[in-house]
């Protein structure tokens, strides 16, 4: 595995390739892996020739106040697993190589970044569009894999893609979740053991409001309540949001008449977690 950390030389590494013919896959990553992403790295393999995953803690995301400092770096235990991979490059950039000294230019994704995560993080979609389109520049890839537990994140880079009539191809790959349904997330480290315990009561409440639905439940009113009220049980969780929303305008609904999203965002100790469930009936799929 070849380690860049040279924005020249990895796109110089991606233009050769292209003119041989091959096809690029990218997983962007900030890095401390765990199981869910070596799925999208598997994804991303057997979609393309080559692979390259970026580790980059992107700075222009984070708020006051946030995690950026203490964010979990693990840089060789990552380096090992992405060898074991099998991936072609490992794009390792400085926040110096990545924003340059009086950068003065950002990528916003208007509406889609104001709901949700957007309305408690303000100026977080800026930083994810911005360093998202940067990458895309200097990688160059035919394809990028993303997770679908940052569901907000792949809508905005979806909507980015299009708007900036972006040569990309953008996938999202199925959350992936521990045996007892929690979704793997590098901040599930900031977790106590009781805490840990607590995490399981998200995907719980999302269960529970999904099979409302199927049984035939369409008020987005009952099917929020039963979520939070699921919440609501667990002493240790402080509920920031709970929203039904369109699957892919992200806008609130009063009923669902065609692909919706449950998303919900809870503080748990240190730990920030997000999860989401889309419901759609089998006949309409998922415009997501």
């Amino acid at each position: 595995m070849r380690i860049i950390g040279n924005i020249a030389e990895m796109r110089e590494w991606s233009e050769a390739e292209r003119c041989a013919g091959r096809r690029i896959a990218f997983v962007p990553t900030m890095g401390f892996l765990h199981g869910g992403h070596l799925r999208l790295v598997r994804d991303a393999k057997a979609r393309a020739d080559r692979l390259v995953v970026s580790i980059f803690v992107n700075p222009s995301q984070f708020g006051p106040g946030e995690d950026f400092t203490g964010y979990p770096r693990e840089f060789d235990r990552d380096r090992e697993l992405l060898e074991n991979e099998s991936v072609d490059v490992l794009f390792h950039p400085s926040v110096e190589e990545m924003y340059p000294q009086g950068a003065q230019t950002h990528v916003e994704v208007e509406r889609l970044s104001l709901p949700l995560c957007g309305a408690l993080r303000p100026g977080h979609f800026r930083g994810v569009a911005t360093v998202v389109t940067k990458l895309f520049n200097i990688v160059l890839p035919h394809v990028a894999v993303f997770g679908e537990k940052d569901y907000q994140q792949l809508q905005v880079i979806r909507r980015l893609v299009r708007d900036l009539s972006l040569d990309v191809e953008i996938v999202g790959h199925p959350i992936v979740r521990e045996a007892d349904g929690l979704a793997m997330s590098s901040r599930n480290a900031y977790l106590t053991g009781a805490e840990r315990v607590a995490a399981v009561c998200l995907s719980r409440s999302l269960c529970k409001a999904e099979r409302l639905f199927k049984r035939g439940e369409t008020l987005a009113q009952d099917i929020v309540q039963i979520a939070f009220g699921e919440l609501h049980k667990e002493p240790l969780a402080a509920i920031e949001y709970v929203k039904l929303c369109d699957a892919e305008t992200l806008e609130d609904i009063e009923r669902i008449d065609a692909p919706a999203v449950l998303a919900l965002a809870v503080r748990i100790g240190k730990a920030r977690l997000i999860d989401n469930r889309v419901l759609a009936r089998k006949e309409s799929g998922n415009r997501g």
